[in-house]
């Protein structure tokens, strides 16, 4: 499959500081894929090499084969939506989508019928007279959808766009900009701190931390296999088992990942616990419980019965849910 994107040994310095640090990585053509870490972990420099706002301190960058460093943002074939929209409050929604189309030289009858098929494109018909003012924030990122999509991009960067948006309207966003990527086939590449929304729309995803990819996959490989305890613990939550314990329990010297929905709770499971807390958090109640000298997690389900604090219990789980990581770190 082509690449849409490539980082060979990619670093971006700012003095002493390593925002980017010997990076590589593959993109591929007309996948969604998510830069996913925390701030400062070198994502967003990524998508800002990509776009063409940043330049490289060393390696090397293609765009769909072609050599991207020295090259300005205006002549790659990529877009960015940002989290604040920028949209130009004294234009029209209309004339935002078409800005773009303006500036490389589009006639107007052109441009503007352009923009009113992006428009539909992002479920706004009609709205090219309103102004941005008048649009509820959902209806802003989707203009902002619209003016980055008219360009006909080969890839759509998206720097955190749901950022500002309450629960239920990033919850239905995702759900479209998932459902409009499929139907464009284009390269989305996806920023985002926020772990639920990279697992829930991208086909692959990179963990970032301290400028480096700890680890590149689909979502279930990311979850369900994490290479390092920063990917266990970042992605969801996890309880890391020191590699003592591992041995002891798996005969393995390794640290390994448990995640807190495959503890069980109740008589019969092979090892002794004493619950310290509960958190009750709707669907599930958050169960902590002391274990060996460390502290572990479990989820029970609502509905089903509770111990109490200071209980001593029996837990355990399958063998197949301890993932052993190697690097550990």
């Amino acid at each position: 499959m082509q690449s849409a994107v490539l980082f060979k040994n990619v670093s971006r310095h700012y003095g002493e500081v390593r925002a980017v640090d010997a990076v590589d990585l593959e993109v591929r053509a007309g996948e969604f894929f998510a830069m996913l870490g925390p701030s400062g972990s070198g994502k967003t420099t990524s998508l800002r090499l990509i776009a063409g706002f940043e330049q490289p301190t060393a390696g090397h960058i293609e765009i769909f084969g072609e050599t991207a460093e020295g090259v300005p943002p205006y002549r790659r074939n990529v877009n960015t939506v940002f989290q604040d929209y920028a949209l130009f409050p004294h234009m029209s929604v209309r004339d935002n989508v078409a800005y773009g189309l303006m500036i490389a030289g589009t006639g107007k009858k052109e441009r503007f019928a352009k923009a009113e098929e992006a428009l539909e494109l992002v479920r706004l018909p009609g709205y090219g007279d309103r102004a941005p003012s008048a649009l509820s924030g959902g209806q802003r990122q989707r203009v902002a959808l619209a003016r980055a999509l008219v360009n006909q991009p080969k890839v759509l960067l998206l720097d955190e766009p749901l950022g500002a948006l309450d629960l239920k309207l990033r919850e239905q966003m995702q759900e479209e900009l998932k459902s409009l990527q499929q139907s464009l086939g284009i390269t989305f590449i996806f920023v985002t701190h926020d772990q639920g929304e990279a697992l829930s729309m991208a086909d692959r995803v990179a963990v970032f931390d301290h400028g480096r990819i700890q680890q590149v996959g689909t979502p279930e490989d990311i979850y369900q296999r994490p290479d390092t305890a920063f990917v266990a613990d970042f992605v969801g939550s996890s309880n890391i088992l020191p590699a003592d314990v591992v041995q002891e329990l798996a005969g393995k010297g390794a640290q390994a990942s448990l995640r807190p929905e495959a503890v069980r709770i109740g008589p019969g499971e092979a090892h002794e616990a004493t619950v310290t807390g509960l958190s009750y958090t709707g669907a599930v109640t958050r169960v902590s419980l002391a274990f060996r000298e460390m502290h572990l997690t479990a989820l029970v389900a609502a509905g089903t019965p509770l111990p109490e604090r200071g209980d001593s219990v029996r837990i355990g789980w399958d063998a197949s849910a301890l993932h052993l990581m190697e690097r550990g770190a």
